[in-house]
């Protein structure tokens, strides 16, 4: 085979890598292996420079002794240092007369140097040795330049496709991980659910999400992801709770930042009472969970190869712990707003006794006028030693009694004029979806909410107007079993009795029932097997106390709407 045709099946071999091999570091050895051959060197390295250190690494060898890599060269120092530095090859015929020679095997006698270029800009340096003086020539400089050139391109190329692929992983757990902290409402699951995004953003062998207690400084693990046979033996970390003091991944907060470790796996770490007892874990990189600023606990992620984290992984796994902490956030909002929703349905409950007991007070007290006005005219003027006498008067006691109870209920059925106090039509309805947020999100009901207009203000018991307003839009939502959309919008109007303000809520569901439309507002009437009929009849007395109203706008087969009408406060 001519020297032309070797030539080109070197260069072939070469370019054929952007497509045949596997990963960039597999093509670092290929491309290595390729060059050495071409040329029958006694070793070789391929050394790439480093973004974050400037320094040039070993990331490929032969024929050197293993820990021949473990330091940085900087750029200028020794033969390999000089070509990246400068960008240009260099040959030494014999390296007994070149000063700036850094010996890397005993008994190497010639070395030649060239620049790993891509677009113009030096990627790293591939360099060969030789046993005997003169062994590379000028026209093997030539040649060796010409194969480093397309080496510098061929992994320009594959580390742009790794970039690639790996934003494309990364894009896709984000786009979960969002669709997970709006459907997840539960705090384990959603922690969960972001130690296995973490892990996957960052195709890492584990991660971990601590709970920091500022009181007491101490990390207590509370959620897990790992991989390949971790998955099933744990994480390897201790469940008690670790001094922060002891723990290396307080670093993080301490420093108030993401911090990486390149090699956990050496001397001074594994002492540190939270490191997972894997010896697999070579590299891990730590954030601070940041909650109203303060730290509440620690994301980290674990590699078993060594890793230099970049600074792009350290901005994504920052973002990915302001998730974290946005998501523990709005599990603990979620918690009160159930809690909240719990008393309010309490509150349901003791309205509707309290009404209730109003309606069976005012039956009975219709009876009671009745019997007492009979009493009155009968002829009871018995003599002062009739038995009689004395029984009559404690009938007449006793029917005065049944009438302030009966009188007693009746106030108490109504919300006192007390309990009534301006407000902003805009604090009543911000206040009443933010409890209906959760809600919305579980039942995927989009909310269509554009604020009313400032001047906006009414009269009212605001707990009241809350209820009413809540029960409708959980009726919307009961409506609409695959999702939809709940419209509020409010206007305002003159009518003859005044200025009022308009409330319409619409939905997208299936609409009421015909067979019990006309009698929608009576106690005791429900469309739905777990309903107590009692709802839109409360709604409804609510907001007649209120001197407003309660009313059906339109409904069908493509939604209801509901029209809350109240008198604007004057001034």
């Amino acid at each position: 085979m001519t020297s032309d045709a070797k030539d080109l099946a070197v260069l072939h071999g070469i370019a054929s890598l952007a497509t045949r091999a596997p990963d960039s570091a597999s093509a670092q050895h290929r491309i290595l292996a390729a060059v050495m051959a071409a040329f029958g060197a006694d070793s070789g390295s391929l050394a790439l420079l480093s973004p974050e250190t400037g320094g040039l690494e070993i990331c490929a060898q032969q024929g050197l002794q293993p820990d021949v890599g473990t330091f940085p060269l900087k750029p200028g120092q020794g033969v390999t240092g000089w070509v990246a530095l400068h960008g240009e090859p260099l040959l030494v015929p014999e390296v007994a007369h070149e000063p700036r020679y850094i010996a890397a095997r005993p008994g190497v006698r010639c070395e030649m140097a060239a620049p790993l270029l891509a677009d113009g800009h030096t990627l790293g340096v591939v360099n060969l040795d030789a046993d005997r003086p003169g062994a590379f020539t000028a026209a093997d400089l030539a040649r060796l330049a010409h194969y480093a050139a397309e080496a510098g391109a061929v992994l320009h190329r594959l580390w742009q496709h790794e970039q690639l692929r790996a934003h494309s992983r990364q894009l896709a757990t984000l786009v979960e991980l969002g669709h997970a902290l709006v459907t997840q409402l539960a705090p384990e699951e959603l922690l969960s659910t972001l130690a296995q995004s973490g892990r996957a953003l960052f195709n890492a062998r584990l991660c971990l999400l601590h709970d920091y207690d500022a009181t007491a400084r101490t990390l207590r693990l509370h959620a897990w992801s790992a991989g390949g046979d971790q998955a099933a033996a744990g994480p390897g970390v201790q469940p008690q709770a670790v001094p922060a003091d002891l723990s290396l991944l307080a670093t993080a907060i301490r420093a108030g930042r993401a911090t990486g470790f390149q090699h956990i796996d050496g001397p001074g770490y594994r002492e540190a009472a939270d490191l997972p007892r894997d010896l697999a874990l070579c590299s891990a990189l730590a954030v601070p969970l940041v909650i109203d600023g303060a730290p509440a606990g620690v994301l980290s992620v674990f590699h078993d190869r060594p890793h230099r984290f970049s600074d792009d992984e350290k901005r994504l796994i920052t973002a990915l712990a302001s998730f974290a902490a946005g998501a523990l956030q709005n599990a603990r909002l979620y918690a009160r707003v159930f809690r909240t929703e719990e008393v309010l349905r309490k509150s349901e409950t003791l309205t509707t006794l309290g009404l209730l007991s109003a309606e069976i007070a005012h039956e009975i007290r219709n009876p009671l006028l009745v019997i007492k006005l009979l009493h009155g005219t009968l002829g009871t003027d018995f003599p002062p030693e009739d038995p009689r006498r004395r029984d009559l008067q404690v009938i007449t006691e006793k029917i005065d009694q049944l009438e302030g109870l009966a009188a007693r209920v009746l106030t108490l059925g109504r919300a006192p004029a007390a309990l009534h106090s301006s407000w902003t039509l805009a604090e009543i309805l911000d206040d009443t979806f933010v409890l209906l947020r959760a809600k919305l999100a579980q039942a995927n009901v989009e909310l269509h909410y554009p604020a009313p207009a400032p001047g906006l203000r009414v009269v009212a018991n605001k707990g009241q107007l809350q209820q009413v307003i809540l029960n409708l839009a959980l009726n919307s939502l009961h409506a609409m079993p695959q999702g939809g959309r709940l419209s509020v919008t409010c206007a305002r109007e003159a009518t003859a009795q005044g200025r009022v303000v308009l409330v319409d809520l619409a939905d997208t569901g299936t609409g009421i029932p015909e067979s019990i439309r006309a009698r929608i507002f009576e106690s005791f009437l429900s469309g739905r097997g777990d309903g107590t009929g009692l709802g839109l009849a409360i709604a409804a007395r609510i907001m007649k106390d209120h001197r407003g109203a309660l009313a059906i706008l339109r409904t069908g087969p493509h939604g209801t709407t509901m029209r809350l009408t109240l008198p604007l406060a004057s001034g």
